[in-house]
């Protein structure tokens, strides 16, 4: 039996096998996505990657016969230590062929690392912070991945609970057909909602108008799930880093704003047509035609995702998401979009899932993190 190495990433080189080995691995799978090699290079650049300031991370190859058959990260996210009193070991970036000797080997390494540290809990898969991709798929493996998903296959969580792992938390992901036309009570409510709370919606005429509400939208994340246990504030760093990643992705269409009468924002909504079909043509590359393809996936589509919503605590179950699906739906009849794929939440956050509750949805895909005690 060969021996199974496990080998730190300490060289570029090292580095792009690592982000290149799932794409290796799921080349012949219709369903997975790849990233783009540059923005998974640039998750561990600390010059580019402001979490990097409050998080320390390494990555591990695994090795059998010279060959890579897996991977690793593992992060410790001394912000989250700090402000929430949460000690734990994160590990993500995990992917493996399918033999338990391999994923064992990760695991342990992961397990290893934590007592190293004096932690005494790891868990994942998660990235650095809480808005990375996190969630191990295990449901909805024939389905097309997001690019803001994990995608793994059936015998990923198989592995981690032979090997002990405990679920931690379950996310939930929708599906939704739009119909031809919206029933007239949604569209009345839509109405009287915004006429009794004295709510705007803005329109905008470019992507230029949207910039000054960029940081708006983050501390109205903050607003909105400061509640939940596990959330850790947004820094100004980190603002201008997902400003800068996504900016580009972003058509102004598929923004909704919402302000009350003295121009507060109170809510937002963040979906953009799939770019999923477009990242497999790119093959993790924009150039030299993969910005081709993302640009056409932007101007014809009938396929969107769900990226962010946030909603003030003092208009939370006042409404709100009436007004949010309406500017949804109109948007989508104009672009011509059929399908709604929801980003993945948290399966006891039912507030967000109100969302969609009178149109149907199909819940395609869950994905859970795991855990142990060491």
């Amino acid at each position: 039996m060969s021996q199974i190495i496990i080998k730190k990433v300490e060289s570029k080189k090292d580095l792009t096998d690592f982000v290149q080995f799932p794409n290796d691995l799921y080349r012949n799978n219709p369903n997975y996505v790849p990233a783009l090699t540059a923005d998974e290079l640039n998750i561990w650049n600390p010059a580019e990657n402001p979490a990097l300031e409050y998080a320390e991370a390494q990555q591990f190859l695994a090795l059998k016969d010279s060959k890579i058959v897996g991977r690793i990260a593992v992060m410790i996210n001394h912000k989250e230590e700090k402000d929430l009193g949460i000690k734990k070991l994160r590990f993500g970036w995990l992917d493996f062929i399918d033999d338990e000797a391999v994923s064992k080997a990760l695991i342990n390494k992961a397990i290893e690392y934590a007592k190293s540290k004096n932690i005494s809990k790891i868990e994942g898969p998660m990235g650095i912070t809480n808005l990375d991709k996190a969630g191990m798929l295990t449901m909805g493996f024939d389905r097309l991945a997001t690019m803001i998903g994990i995608y793994n296959e059936a015998y990923y969580p198989k592995h981690l609970e032979n090997l002990g792992l405990i679920k931690e938390k379950e996310w939930v992901e929708f599906e939704i057909e739009f119909p031809e036309t919206l029933p007239d009570k949604v569209v009345k409510f839509n109405n009287l909602i915004k006429e009794k709370y004295k709510l705007r919606v803005l329109k905008f005429n470019n992507k230029k108008e949207i910039l000054p509400l960029v940081e708006p939208m983050f501390k109205l994340l903050d607003e909105t799930y400061k509640g939940l246990s596990t959330y850790t504030p947004i820094t100004d760093e980190q603002i201008n880093h997902y400003k800068e990643k996504y900016f580009g992705f972003i058509d102004k269409d598929y923004i909704i704003c919402i302000e009350d009468e003295d121009h507060n924002l109170i809510s937002f909504a963040i979906t953009m047509p799939s770019y999923s079909r477009a990242l497999q043509k790119a093959k993790g590359k924009l150039f030299p035609f993969g910005w081709w393809h993302l640009l056409n996936a932007g101007k014809k589509n009938d396929r969107a995702n769900f990226y962010l919503i946030g909603i003030h605590p003092d208009y939370q179950r006042r409404g709100v998401t009436a007004i949010i699906f309406k500017e949804i739906y109109d948007t989508f009849r104009k672009k011509g979009v059929k399908f709604l794929e929801t980003n993945p939440e948290l399966e006891e956050n039912k507030n967000i899932q109100l969302l969609w509750q009178d149109y149907e949805p199909i819940n395609h895909k869950r994905r859970r993190t795991y855990s142990k005690e060491i």
